[in-house]
């Protein structure tokens, strides 16, 4: 199904994204990370764009370019909680980020959760990443009943 979401005359939109979003999207990556990862987006536009069941892929666009992405799932029973929404990937091009572009990406997917009959939404992000804790919380998103451990298993 093929969601459009309108942006009031904000000069984009939001949509599913589609195979031939593939590029703009590791080209936007890149040029935000640093890191060119085309296998990695390759694998994921294949389990997320072309046959997710309950996951969600949403790409914001002008008229010239692909300016935003959100990426997430409904995860069910981790750790022993409800079925929920997970958002693992929100990436908005610097120098549109107080456009409400994150803002309308956050609410697409969000509503897609709800559609899906999940009441919860979670991330993670890196402690020290104010950008994204900020976007989050503006969001109405707030820290959680969980603690992510991990250990290194090159030793």
């Amino acid at each position: 199904m093929q969601h459009m979401v309108p942006a009031q005359d904000a000069g984009f939109r939001v949509r599913a994204a589609t195979s031939s979003d593939l590029p703009s999207v590791i080209e936007l990556d890149r040029d935000i990370t640093g890191l060119a990862k085309p296998e990695y987006w390759n694998d994921l536009f294949d389990r997320y764009v072309n046959r997710g069941r309950n996951r969600f892929f949403f790409v914001a666009e002008t008229d010239d370019a692909l300016v935003g992405y959100i990426i997430g799932e409904v995860r069910a029973w981790e750790f022993g909680s409800p079925p929920c929404g997970w958002i693992f990937g929100v990436t908005v091009k610097p120098g549109t980020r107080l456009g409400r572009i994150g803002t309308t990406l956050f609410e697409a997917i969000t509503t897609r959760f709800r559609e899906a009959g999940v009441g919860k939404v979670r991330t993670m992000i890196a402690r020290d990443n104010t950008l994204l804790m900020s976007f989050f919380r503006s969001q109405g998103m707030m820290a959680g009943p969980f603690i992510e451990l991990e250990m290194d298993l090159d030793e």
